[in-house]
């Protein structure tokens, strides 16, 4: 197949690219994708989709242990770390055949390898550093040329100077996810999305966990309020949190750590664990694809786009993680989208990133969408704000789960929604209700006048929308 000819080569088949290569299909244009390891990405294989299945078990395990609470019996809860792996390793199986099923439907070439680009459009794939094995089918090492091609590498996780990720004492995210036996104690650096879930599944299993966060709160980019909420339900979980400190130093002793944390306006403390993960950040994956020497402008592991992913450089666009932050797969498909539209001739609206949501799956969850409250109050909006407890919703209390906040933020002189922000089980499937209003401009008394189904969680937004013009029903 070498000098086989494209309208579209997209590199890399994560979330991004395979939605990318698929709509590109769709509208006609003949499409390959090239992947050096596994289909899906990190999201489906090492990121997402894995981490979700650990947390379902954690979930599972944790309800059991409560059994008497549901006024059942259960006998002692136990547990089986081998098969909680295995489960969670055979959902992103299914998912990763589920895309290349997807991509074969669709007709597009799949290349496997490592790609490398020119000025000219062309693609050169060699054979894969990683050793991975291509899928049945894909077509191999050689020269592809494309009029349009996409960079959807992802990124990958950083570690900390002087304490590089060994995946034996130190661990990044990938290692986490597949312990060989489960560590009786263990340090997590950095408290945002991927920390804060890794602790949760760690410390439901019985370790004893200490949470690092450099910035003053628990998920640094969430809104205090229910920061602080969803921190004092990490520490009756076990969790041990210490916020405003770094750790400066870290020794490897044979089969354990001792970090050296410094706490602001505290004197240095030694912390020891059997293992470390470093969950501080990740990087873009723009090494050995030939940008520099295409002249693309690339800024700290970020590739420069405009808000349809082309880059300076006529013909060479990048989406996803790749990309910068939002760092979510939901984000990478829908620019996806958006780019390879506009390549089409249609005329795509562009990702409008103040309406992306995100989601945390800790135990309890949290979610948001828009301006947290600062961030409003920050940019000068008059805003008002309506809370709503889980402990004064009927379905929260019947599934036994009455720890929880919803928090809606609007605009005093127009109604309009800023931000929503929530904490409590099942979170991560309501917050599409905030999105959905905001997509549509809708308005606190719009909101108001919506009638939701009862008994459910989501009555809570209703209540939230009415709590902000001091209407709610349900709470004194």
């Amino acid at each position: 197949m070498a000098n086989e000819k494209y309208d579209v080569v997209i590199v890399g088949a994560g979330p991004g690219g395979y939605v990318g290569a698929i709509r590109a299909a769709q509208l006609g244009l003949k499409t390959a994708i090239v992947e050096r390891e596994h289909l899906g990405g990190v999201c489906l294989n090492w990121g997402c989709i894995p981490t979700k299945a650990l947390l379902r078990s954690a979930e599972v395990y944790r309800t059991i242990q409560h059994a008497a609470d549901y006024g059942l019996s259960a006998g002692a809860p136990g547990f089986d770390l081998a098969a909680v792996v295995k489960r969670s390793r055979g959902v992103s199986a299914r998912l990763n055949n589920g895309v290349r099923s997807l991509l074969e439907k669709n007709k597009v070439d799949l290349v496997w390898g490592e790609a490398t680009l020119s000025r000219s459009g062309e693609i050169t794939v060699s054979q894969p550093l990683s050793g991975a094995a291509p899928p049945k089918g894909a077509l191999g090492a050689g020269r592809y040329h494309a009029q349009h091609v996409i960079i959807a590498t992802g990124a990958r996780p950083v570690s900390l100077p002087g304490a590089a990720i060994d995946g034996r004492l130190i661990w990044g995210y990938a290692d986490a996810l597949v312990p060989a036996a489960l560590p009786k104690s263990l340090l997590v650096v950095g408290a945002g999305a991927i920390g804060v879930e890794l602790a949760s599944f760690y410390a439901t299993f019985g370790t004893a966990v200490t949470l690092v966060e450099s910035q003053d709160q628990v998920l640094p980019a969430e809104d205090a309020e229910i920061a602080g909420i969803a921190t004092r339900a990490y520490r009756e979980a076990g969790i041990r949190i210490m916020t405003s400190a770094r750790v400066t130093s870290v020794q490897k002793a044979g089969d354990s750590i001792t970090a050296t944390v410094e706490v602001q306006g505290s004197q240095p403390e030694k912390v020891t664990a059997d293992r470390m993960i470093c969950a501080i950040g990740v990087t873009g994956n723009t090494e050995r694809l030939g940008l520099g020497e295409c002249g693309v402008k690339i800024d700290k592991g970020i590739i420069g786009v405009d808000e349809f992913g082309r880059t300076n450089v006529p013909g060479i666009y990048a989406i996803g993680d790749v990309a910068g932050p939002p760092m979510l797969a939901h984000k990478a498909e829908h620019e996806a989208i958006a780019c390879i539209e506009k390549i089409a001739g249609l005329h795509p609206h562009p990702v409008q990133r103040d309406m992306i949501p995100g989601c945390i799956y800790s135990l309890p969850q949290v979610a948001r969408v828009g301006l947290t409250e600062t961030e409003a109050r920050r940019q000068g909006w008059d805003i008002k704000v309506g809370r709503f407890p889980f402990a004064a919703n009927g379905k929260a209390i019947a599934m036994g789960e009455t720890q929880g906040l919803v928090k809606t933020i609007y605009d005093r002189a127009t109604g309009r929604l800023l931000g929503a922000h929530m904490v409590g089980a099942e979170v991560t499937e309501l917050i599409h209700g905030y999105v959905v209003a905001m997509n549509l401009e809708t308005t606190d008394i719009a909101m108001a006048q919506t009638i939701f189904p009862h008994p459910t969680l989501s009555e809570m937004i209703h209540e939230s929308t009415l709590a902000a013009s001091g209407r709610a029903i349900h709470i004194a």
